[in-house]
Formats: C-alpha cells, sequence, structure tokens
C-alpha cells in the first residue's frame, strides 16, 4: 500500500531551516570563491607583480567603490565558507547534531561570518 504525500514544489514557498540556509549559502560561497575568487585574484596578483605602473593602475581600480564592494562580497564569501566548513568539521564528529545545537550553530556561523565581514570591511574601507 503507497501512501499519497503532498508534494509541495513551488520553491517560493518552500520555507528551509536555519541550517538548511547555511548548508546552502556555504554551498554557493564556495562555487563563488572557486569560480570567480580564485581568478580574480590571481589576476590580482599578476596585475601587482608586474610593474610599478600595473600596480598603481590596480590600486586606482581597487580605489574605486564598485571595486571595493565587490572585494567585501568576496570578503563575506570566504569568511561565510570558512566558518560554516568549521561548522561541518563539528558536525561531522557528532558535536552539535541535535536541533537546538545546529539552529545554535547556524545563527554563531551567520552572525559571525557578517560579523568578520564588517570588520573587513572597515580595514577595506
Amino acid at each position: 500500500m503507497r501512501k499519497s504525500r503532498p508534494k509541495n514544489l513551488d520553491l517560493r514557498t518552500i520555507r528551509l531551516p536555519l541550517p538548511g540556509v547555511v548548508s546552502i549559502l556555504h554551498r554557493i560561497s564556495g562555487a563563488l570563491l572557486f569560480l570567480f575568487g580564485i581568478p580574480l585574484l590571481l589576476l590580482v596578483l599578476q596585475q601587482a607583480l608586474r610593474s610599478r605602473e600595473s600596480y598603481e593602475a590596480l590600486c586606482a581600480v581597487l580605489a574605486h567603490p564598485l571595486s571595493k564592494l565587490v572585494l567585501l562580497g568576496f570578503a563575506w564569501s570566504f569568511w561565510h565558507h570558512l566558518c560554516a566548513g568549521v561548522r561541518f568539521l563539528l558536525l561531522d564528529i557528532h558535536k552539535g547534531v541535535h536541533i537546538e545545537a545546529a539552529r545554535s550553530s547556524s545563527r554563531w556561523v551567520l552572525g559571525v561570518s557578517l560579523f568578520l565581514t564588517l570588520m573587513t570591511g572597515v580595514v577595506l574601507w
């Protein structure tokens, strides 16, 4: 006998729990860092080491507020991926696997990553 289960396939109405949101953001931040962060970092390093003129041009580009905003986005991506990665390592050794601990650690990941991003922004600006 097969049970008929209700299916909600409308992605706009699905509400994930906070640990699920942190998990998805961890994957998105990792993809952002891999696909865009590493190539951008290598390009910046190449331009900084090419010559004095290219270094000065790079400094001028990075002084633009839009460039700083992009760098701040990558900083959030890095900090969130790092904090969520530590959380997942703890979950792998069965620390914080109960629902309340998982919700609490998810809140901590979001809070700490946003705080570290703000501190990076203060230094950046």
